[in-house]
């Protein structure tokens, strides 16, 4: 038995899949802030807001790749949530960060940059 598979081509880089990109990365922040603060501080609702938040991200990370190739989604959602979570870090929780660790975010963020712009856009 033959069986074919028929798939839709898609428009890369639509506006929607990439606002559901940022709603995922927005959501995994927000989910990943709360794990910390109720692993530092105790108390059920920290873990129940993060299980949601994450539920989220991820529903929203899947959507974003109806547009946005899977690669691209993940390494931009990874990598800006790993920048975000770590100024959140910095800011709320009173994290530090050695220069090490601050020249590999960089390099990360360049990165990112560079998958982002290589992404195809079709007009």
């Amino acid at each position: 038995m033959h069986t074919q598979v028929h798939s839709q081509p898609r428009a890369r880089g639509g506006l929607i899949a990439w606002a559901c990109l940022t709603v995922a990365i927005v959501a995994e922040v927000v989910g990943t802030s709360f794990m910390a603060d109720a692993a530092r501080h105790g108390g059920y609702v920290g873990y129940a807001v993060m299980a949601v938040a994450l539920a989220i991200s991820y529903y929203f990370l899947a959507l974003s790749v109806r547009g946005i190739a899977v690669g691209v989604a993940y390494a931009v959602w990874e990598g800006l949530g790993l920048t975000l979570l770590t100024l959140v870090g910095i800011f709320v929780f009173k994290d530090s960060l050695s220069v090490q660790q601050m020249i590999g975010l960089v390099m990360a963020a360049v990165g990112i940059v560079c998958v982002t712009l290589g992404e195809e856009h079709t007009p």
